[in-house]
């Protein structure tokens, strides 16, 4: 057996060879396989079965033709063979070349007889030089002479002949991996590290989302020179060593699904963040900007569930870091808008409750779980959002107690940083609740508040009290129907106190006198009882008649009752139905919403409880005896919302957003910055004369340099003819508190000029007559007989009185003023810098006839100013030592200015100093010496404490007018780069954005500035920011499309989405400018749903789009804002009983 089986094996390896080699025709090397023995067997056995491992096609390769040298290389990276024949057989086999496509060698079978053998070896000869001759036919001779290992590809990458197809899919797996445990190396694909920089426009996730890489195939090693031969695979050298650089980036761009560990550089941002908590775990800005990189981790991330993921993640990280700084309000309100993307309205405002009873002494919290609130429209309740005012006042004025007791025990309450910030807050969120109650129709009663706070909080008795004793005494001065804040004869509570007072001690002296006066006893006596005149049984009168005449008394209401049910269907009007069923025509809805907006604008005021009813005529009692019902209010209303203020920061706050509030012009005295500004222009329902004068300059200087008849102004859009029959009685309301505030405020310029205004604009309203002089001069010269040592009322009146146009009459009382300084006291003297500026800019203002004589007035002024010498009246024009000796004492006054404002003290008449220098130099010795001044002064302060202080924002905004003036000298690039940084400083200011767009049109394309505005807008997005805008583009009559995204993005931001300006803005734009009531109504429906509370905003869906909503619709409009108790004044069968009566 065992001479057999040699035989058969030496047999087999013979027929191979012989095979090999008969196989190949072309000139070339050939070698055998396997070395063959000396001596072979004659005459052995054929085998049984063909071994596995004779099998493979690698065995029939030619090794001639492989390259030494890849040899060797191979042979170095590949794993050790075994020494026996078969193993090195299989190895070698390994390294041979690719065989020819459609090649195929059968293994020759030992035969008996020798001529069976020769003629099977000739058949299997004829069979392959058949097979080579149609290769070379069809075109494969390259595939043939490289070899091929899969049927499909008939050429390799660098072949001689290029192939039909560029690249093939290898869809069937190589079963030879399985026998030698490896990938063949010749399917190794050749490749380079990937340079991103230099692979512009390739799209790789597309290459690789197929069945399989689409990259052309290796070419074979005889086809490659020596340079691709050592650099075209994985295991070369110079790309081993490459690989293994530290110094090159790795990304994976060929991944067909990101994940958040797959996303460049978020891991090792990760454990960076986590490294910078652990070790400053009570930093906030740490934890806010982990917080923030994980949103930047979600905007890229297209999966809900991966972006739901990270989300989690960010809350896991607020509550971690609100758990080590449980008093941070940033983190806690960033806690809270994170919950607000994942929780449900009722889990989120369980989780505001939970904190702001953990913080009940934040106000920041309050106003914005109060704006929360009023958003959400399934809640929405009047009543509802009222508690919950009633309940955040409270808490807040709870905390001011308590910290005052604290502070009091060792310094003065009213000027600790703590107290003040704390009623600053509270006075802010009492302001929120009088807009809230005055937009949701109940304007009564947000004048009344205002009138019980500052009467409450200003005018309180010099009385140690308790609280709740004070309340008790302010409710006998509420209701006992005397005057009060803004109405005629108002003194205040105090001083109506004191004269009650006086009154009762009369009345008591008075009937001492009396009972004295009559004297001696006049004995017992029993008064006549009401109850006996009542029951005493009329004469001639039986009990029969008295008994059914009051039996009869109440089927005579019942009766009166039914008539009127009578009357109303006599009328067309069922009772019993809903106004849905009667009314049928829009324009009944549109003459009710007519009405109720006139309405609203005419009962703003409230009515005593004492004068309800009473009329002059009794036509005018029926006729507004419920109107006058709904205008009382009670103590009960407006008493759970009173609180006391003790410093002068709060209680001046209050008052000046009292003016602000009721429409009157008055100075800024807050920044742009601040919370409670950016507040109140969040609230608004229409543009106040403060931003409209803004948008005013921006149309009419996009008007002059491109006049195009689809242009527009925010004006327009907003236009509203009611507001002019309330500005008078307004006007004299307003005029009539600043007069009573300021005995509380004495000497405070700011509430005079205010008033002034209030009294122009009320006599210009309720009179048509033209004035040769300013309207407010009778009540200038009254103000200044009471204190006429206040120069600063005098300076205030006279501007009023160049604005008139009388600048004689300005001059005269500007001198006395200013001639008057020298007798005043030092704490007097020091507001003389106000005085001298305003005099300079009056001067300088542009309205006067001679401009060279106003010029030389101006710097007489202001040399009198820096010189220190007594003021006198102009006679000529400076000298020039009088200009040398002015520009060293602005020197030396700017030195005593920089000392204090180094440390912190910076007020009104040091920034008028500055402005006065800046001045004198632009008129002496040119603009650049002005702006340098400017640019000294705003370097003196840091940037934290200028981006709080509306002294230096009012500074650095006449640092921009001095620059417009000068816009030809200096060109764009100055000004537009002094605008954007003043943008960085104060990005809510009016002002600058009214600049930026008069300066950028001017020198700039358009896309510049829209550009601009994009930046600002994502980076600062305000209200101010989107109006601004839209204000260019419709000025510029821009693309719709352009002016659709903007009002999109802009409420589509979660802090813009309740600003009630900007919803009632886009409706008006699609009715007024797009012509589209169709879009008009789907974005009717989205504002009402976002800012319930808004009765304005309901309206505007009658009056804009009755022409698209039918009257079903009204009317179900018109219950839901029943259903949200929004306060409506007229009734619709109103308005069906004048068509009757008409008809």
């Amino acid at each position: 057996m065992e001479s057999e089986a040699a035989e058969a094996a030496a047999t087999a390896m013979a027929a191979g060879e012989t095979g090999v080699v008969e196989s190949r025709e072309e000139p070339g090397t050939t070698s055998s396989l396997f070395p063959l023995s000396d001596a072979p067997a004659a005459g052995t056995t054929v085998a049984p079965r063909v071994p596995q491992w004779l099998s493979n096609s690698s065995f029939t390769a030619d090794f001639a033709a492989i390259n030494e040298a890849v040899s060797s290389v191979h042979d170095r990276h590949a794993s050790p063979r075994s020494e026996s024949e078969s193993d090195d057989g299989r190895g070698r086999g390994r390294e041979g070349d690719l065989p020819a496509t459609g090649t195929s060698y059968d293994l020759l079978e030992s035969s008996e007889s020798g001529g069976d053998s020769k003629s099977e070896s000739r058949r299997r000869k004829k069979k392959s030089k058949r097979r080579r001759k149609g290769s070379r036919e069809r075109g494969d001779d390259g595939a043939v002479a490289f070899g091929s290992r899969k049927s499909d590809v008939r050429a390799w990458a660098g072949s001689a002949l290029k192939p039909a197809k560029d690249y093939y899919f290898d869809s069937r797996g190589d079963r030879d991996n399985l026998a030698f445990g490896s990938i063949y190396r010749m399917d190794v694909a050749r490749h380079k590290i990937l340079n991103p920089e230099k692979t512009i426009g390739i799209e790789f996730r597309r290459l690789y989302q197929q069945k399989g890489p689409i990259l052309d195939a290796d070419g074979d090693v005889d086809a490659l020179d020596s340079k691709l031969k050592s650099a075209g695979r994985y295991w070369s050298p110079k790309y081993s060593a490459l690989e293994r650089h530290r110094n090159y980036k790795r990304s994976r761009i060929l991944a067909p699904r990101k994940s958040t560990s797959d996303l460049p550089g978020s891991a090792p941002q990760d454990r960076e963040f986590n490294r910078r908590t652990r070790e400053n775990p009570y930093d906030d800005k740490v934890w806010l900007g982990f917080a923030e990189f994980q949103d930047k981790v979600a905007s890229r991330q297209p999966q809900k569930g991966a972006r739901l993921q990270t989300l989690e993640k960010k809350i896991g990280i607020l509550e971690k870091a609100a758990e080590l700084n449980p008093d941070n309000e940033e983190l806690l309100l960033r806690l809270l808008k994170a919950y607000q993307s994942r929780d449900s309205s009722d889990v989120l405002l369980g989780r505001w409750e939970k904190i702001l009873v953990q913080h009940s002494s934040s106000a920041n919290l309050w106003r914005e779980f109060l704006r929360i609130l009023k958003g959400e429209f399934s809640r929405f309740k009047v009543s509802e959002v009222r508690k919950m005012y009633s309940h955040a006042i409270q808490a807040l004025s709870s905390a001011c107690i308590k910290q005052l007791r604290q502070v009091s025990q060792m310094s003065d309450a009213s000027r600790d940083l703590t107290v003040v910030q704390l009623e600053l807050g509270l006075v802010e969120v009492f302001i929120s609740l009088c807009r809230f109650e005055w937009q949701a129709g109940f304007r009564e009663l947000a004048t009344a508040l205002f009138q019980a706070q500052i009467e409450f909080s200003l005018f309180c008795p010099s009385l140690c009290l308790t609280e709740n004793s004070k309340q008790r005494l302010f409710e006998h001065f509420w209701s006992s129907g005397g005057a009060r804040v803004g109405e005629e004869g108002a003194i205040g509570w105090s001083t109506w106190l004191e004269k009650e007072e006086e009154d009762r001690q009369r009345i008591i002296k008075e009937e001492t006198s009396q009972d004295n006066e009559k004297g001696g006893w006049t004995g017992w006596f029993e008064p006549l009882s009401k109850h006996k005149e009542t029951d005493k049984p009329l004469e001639g009168v039986p009990d029969a008649a008295v008994e059914d005449v009051e039996e009869d008394g109440e089927p005579e209401d019942t009766n009166q009752e039914d008539d009127t049910e009578t009357l109303l269907k006599m009328l067309g009007i069922d009772v019993n139905t809903g106004p849905s069923d009667n009314v049928k025509d829009i324009s009944t809805w549109t003459r009710w919403s007519v009405e109720e907006s006139s309405r609203d604008c005419i009962h703003w005021m409230p009515v005593h409880a004492k004068s309800a009813g009473k009329s002059s005529t009794k036509e005018d009692s029926d006729k507004e005896e419920d109107e006058d019902l709904f205008g009382v209010i009670l103590f009960e209303d407006v008493c759970e919302y009173l609180f006391s203020l003790c410093s002068e920061q709060s209680r001046s706050f209050l008052v000046t957003q009292f003016v602000e509030f009721f429409g009157g012009k008055i100075s800024q005295r807050i920044c742009t910055n601040n919370s409670s500004w950016l507040e109140k222009i969040l609230s608004l329902e229409e543009l106040p004369d403060a931003l409209l004068h803004w948008f005013r300059r921006v149309h009419d200087t996009l008007k002059k340099v491109d006049n195009t008849s689809n242009s527009c102004s925010m004006e327009f859009l907003l236009s509203c003819s009611n507001d002019i029959s309330e500005k008078g009685p307004m006007m004299t309301f307003l005029r009539n508190a600043i007069l009573l505030c300021l005995t509380a405020f004495p000497r405070n310029y700011v509430l005079e000029e205010a008033a002034l205004i209030a009294e122009e604009l009320s006599v210009t309203e309720m009179n048509s007559l033209s004035y040769s002089g300013a309207p407010c001069r009778l009540l200038a010269k009254s103000l200044l007989k009471r204190d006429r040592q206040d120069i600063l009322l005098c300076g205030v009146y006279a501007r009023r009185e160049a604005v008139s146009g009388n600048i004689d009459l300005a001059r005269k009382v500007f001198d006395m003023a200013l001639s008057s300084t020298e007798v005043l006291p030092p704490e007097r003297q020091s507001d003389a810098p106000l005085l001298y500026f305003w005099y300079a800019e009056v001067e300088l203002s542009g309205n006067h006839v001679n401009d060279q004589e106003s010029l030389f007035r101006a710097m007489h002024i202001l040399c009198c100013l820096a010189s220190g010498v007594a003021y006198s009246s102009f006679k000529c024009q400076p000298s020039q030592m009088q200009l040398l000796r002015a520009r060293q004492g602005f020197r030396e006054r700017l030195r005593t200015v920089r000392s204090a404002w180094s440390h912190g003290s910076v007020n009104d008449q040091s920034v008028a100093l500055v402005c006065s220098a800046a001045l004198f130099e632009e008129l002496t010795s040119g603009w650049a010496t002005g702006i340098e001044v400017l640019d000294q002064a705003l370097s003196m302060v840091l940037p934290e404490r200028r981006s709080n202080s509306y002294q230096l924002e009012c500074l650095f905004n006449y640092y921009v007018k001095m620059l417009q003036r000068h816009h030809g000298q200096l060109g764009l690039s100055k000004i537009w780069d002094s605008i954007l940084h003043g943008l960085q400083t104060y990005p809510y200011s009016p002002e600058l954005f009214s600049a930026l767009v008069e300066i950028s049109h001017l020198y700039t394309s358009p896309n510049k500035l829209r550009w601009t505005f994009d930046e600002l807008c994502h980076k600062r997005p305000s209200v101010v920011v989107w109006l601004f805008a839209l204000a260019f583009e419709m000025g510029r009559g821009g693309s719709r499309h352009r002016i659709h995204g903007l009002f999109e993005r802009a409420l589509a931001n979660d802090g813009l989405r309740t600003s009630v300006l900007m919803w009632r803005s886009y409706i008006a734009y699609e009715i007024d400018i797009a012509q589209n009531p169709s879009g008009a109504r789907r974005i009717f429906f989205r504002a009402i749903h976002a800012c319930p509370w808004s009765k304005k905003l309901w309206l505007d869906g009658f009056l804009k789009l009755n022409s698209i909503l039918s009257a079903k619709e009204l009317s179900d409009l018109q219950e839901v804002m029943r259903d949200k108790e929004l306060n409506l004044r007229t009734d619709i069968y109103e308005i069906l009983l004048q068509d009757d009566i008409v008809s």
